[in-house]
């Protein structure tokens, strides 16, 4: 009988992560959907305050017609920054809105606050897809909950497992985060990258519900498994953030060149300096979870098998990550790699997680072989 009813919740678990994945599939289109609409408001916005600037230009009268001419075309000028800048009170915190910052003059095109501070003007569409992923969220909870019930432990003792709860983390840290600031930009990607989690964990590394092998039997499995996903939810954020540099940062030096402006929706986006200074935290508080897993891997690999190191490759590549990350932050905290450099080994590093947890998992031997497959 309890075998039928691991069966059965697993079952469930499975339907919930299907419908998860639906979920975050329409929030991701609802996202993608208000990064359109946004950009060509943007785009209209900036046509008119060119109209506005050409007005002004017009309207303006040599300094020998007389004082009076010169102030009139002050004020002028004047009124039109102030309807530029928005309205009354929007000073106060900062928004995304193209009209304030065409007033304040960012650089490149920039208009997304750089403090990413919730901005005054309803974006529905950004609204509805933020809802949708709460429901997707709480959907997919339900699933890794069900899932813990069918497998009677916690639900990340093999790959199926480890992706589907990562996926879970990763998203609902990318909503707590939304608390506090406005990362909506990113919701198309980590939605993304969550949708293809949960894709690849039901086609690739589906497992059914089972027991976990001698060695996994321990409560080290909890604290040590539990801090990786963690630190690995937050590598999958600042992977975004660094993709999202990247592109911002070619996009301005394209504008300050003279180029047209291609990506219209990137002026959703903070610039690449502020993109890369979040980046750089996040990255700081995930090193600090990789160093614990780290070590209390160590201790458990002691507990388990009588040694601390054994040069197992799963061991060697969690080495690798650490590395690459401290590396990473050593370099951009000496102001030697910053900018597009400092992205790249952001990548780099989350490059080794994906490699760590799939080549390593599924094609090399050793002792931590828990794939499942």
């Amino acid at each position: 009988m309890p075998f039928v009813i691991n069966e059965t919740m697993g079952a469930y678990s499975e339907l919930l992560m299907l419908l998860a994945a639906g979920t975050y599939t329409v929030a991701f289109i609802a996202f993608a959907w208000d990064l359109a609409k946004s950009s060509k408001a943007l785009r209209a916005i900036d046509l008119k305050a060119a109209d506005a600037a050409g007005a002004v230009d017009e309207a303006k009268v040599p300094v020998a017609a007389g004082a009076g001419a010169s102030l009139h075309a002050g004020a002028s000028a004047n009124r039109v920054d102030s309807h530029l800048a928005g309205p009354a009170g929007r000073a106060e915190r900062p928004s995304s809105s193209a009209a304030k910052q065409a007033g304040a003059g960012s650089p490149a095109g920039q208009t997304a606050d750089a403090d990413m501070r919730y901005a005054a003007e309803r974006r529905v569409p950004a609204r509805v897809a933020v809802a949708l992923t709460v429901l997707g969220v709480l959907i997919h909870g339900a699933g890794v909950v069900t899932r813990a019930l069918g497998a009677g432990r916690v639900p990340w003792g093999n790959m199926y497992e480890f992706l589907t709860t990562g996926a879970f983390v990763a998203v609902a840290v990318f909503l707590l985060v939304l608390i506090r600031r406005d990362l909506r930009f990113l919701g198309t990607f980590v939605v993304g990258l969550a949708i293809v989690m949960l894709v690849a964990a039901s086609v690739a590394y589906w497992t059914p519900v089972g027991h976990l092998v001698p060695a996994l039997q321990s409560y080290w499995l909890i604290i040590h498994v539990s801090i990786a996903v963690m630190s690995s939810a937050l590598f999958t954020l600042t992977f975004a953030m660094s993709a999202l540099q990247l592109v911002q940062s070619h996009r301005q030096k394209t504008i300050a060149a003279g180029g047209a402006d291609k990506l219209g929706f990137m002026r959703l986006v903070p610039s690449a300096l502020s993109l890369e200074n979040l980046s750089y935290r996040i990255n700081a508080i995930a090193f600090i979870g990789w160093t614990f897993t780290l070590m209390f891997g160590a201790i458990w690999a002691e507990k388990a098998w009588g040694r601390f190191w054994g040069w197992d490759t799963k061991e060697v590549w969690t080495f690798v990550i650490w590395v690459v990350y401290a590396g990473y932050l050593h370099a951009r905290a000496t102001r030697g790699w910053t900018g597009t450099r400092a992205a790249w080994l952001s990548i780099v590093g989350y490059l080794c997680v994906v490699f760590n947890f799939t080549i390593v998992n599924q094609f090399f031997n050793g002792l931590h072989s828990y794939s499942g497959l």
